[in-house]
């Protein structure tokens, strides 16, 4: 199987994963500076026209060492998926990541324009159904990754997902230091995804309170909640937290359960859970919500992307 380095024209095989109004421009072009690749979600972007700017601006400032994709939601819930896909493919980038959905239309177009597919993938039954859709590489979610992780120990999903698949796999979730970095590697991931340890980075937007409280709090502080997008999230468990808790409500189970309902109900959840994400991360208030995953245990103060992949990829140096 390939590397991640044979697959994209970078130096290390690392990319900073994207993140829900984390992951932004200067974040990715210090990121290729260094010689990884970086991932933005288009919805980080409120318009086409902005996500064409990016593209643009990243383009301009790509290295011969560096890449740069996008991350797309590919269901239902996310009314501009087809714009951003056109947008992506028409005026170009290195790779797409594909989340929560089927990615077959997503891997059909961006092959059409040179564009490398990745796909999150959880479990094998899905990882078998992507890579017969023409996926080049597997996304493996952990069960230590932040935001939309998943069931199975790197270990396991890792160990299953090559042995059932051809294509290379890349590990997420877990990985804040060097020694984390190479025992994933050391398990036969072709790269891999890092997210929670660039929150608290000086590129980043969010506010000074969430990146604060990515050095304050550590792995233990972190819980799955329901109350974001219905599909179990990793959030650090604050005051306003605990008090809300992390179930479904009855009512919300009820109205889940009703197949008229459900996707109508999916989606008001969606876009009521990313309305209170953005509000926790631009802005400090009594009910925040602030995602994360475990690995915001390595993160002791904040530092600028190049310190922080310096930390993983170079300790010592």
């Amino acid at each position: 199987m390939k590397s991640l380095e044979e697959i994209l024209p970078i130096r290390h095989p690392l990319i900073i994963a994207p993140m829900f109004l984390v992951s932004n421009v200067e974040m990715i072009k210090e990121g290729m500076e260094m010689g990884v690749a970086g991932c933005i979600p288009a919805l980080n972007y409120r318009s086409i026209e902005e996500l064409i700017a990016a593209i643009h601006e990243l383009k301009a400032a790509k290295t011969p060492n560096g890449a740069f994709g996008f991350n797309l939601i590919v269901n239902k819930s996310n009314i501009k998926y087809k714009s951003q896909l056109e947008a992506i493919c028409a005026h170009g980038a290195d790779f797409i990541i594909t989340s929560l959905g089927s990615p077959e239309e997503t891997i059909k177009m961006a092959h059409q324009h040179g564009i490398k597919v990745f796909c999150d993938v959880t479990n094998v039954e899905y990882a078998k159904k992507v890579e017969k859709l023409g996926a080049d590489a597997l996304i493996a979610v952990n069960n230590t990754a932040g935001g939309h992780r998943g069931n199975m120990a790197p270990e396991h999903i890792i160990s299953a997902l090559k042995k059932e698949c051809q294509i290379p796999v890349i590990s997420a979730g877990g990985v804040g230091n060097y020694d984390q970095f190479q025992y994933i590697m050391s398990l036969g991931a072709a790269g891999i995804s890092v997210g929670s340890p660039f929150i608290a980075s000086l590129e980043s937007n969010v506010s000074e309170e969430y990146k604060n409280a990515c050095v304050d709090y550590g792995k233990n502080d972190i819980v799955m909640t329901e109350k974001i997008s219905g599909t179990p999230c990793t959030v650090i468990n604050t005051p306003y937290v605990q008090k809300i808790g992390t179930k479904t409500s009855t009512l919300e189970k009820f109205l889940n359960k009703n197949k008229k309902l459900k996707k109508y109900i999916k989606l008001l959840r969606f876009v009521k859970g990313n309305n209170a994400v953005t509000k926790a991360a631009t802005q400090a208030t009594y009910k925040t919500v602030w995602v994360a995953g475990p690995s915001i245990e390595e993160t002791k103060e904040i530092q600028s992307v190049k310190e922080i992949l310096q930390r993983i990829l170079f300790p010592g140096k």
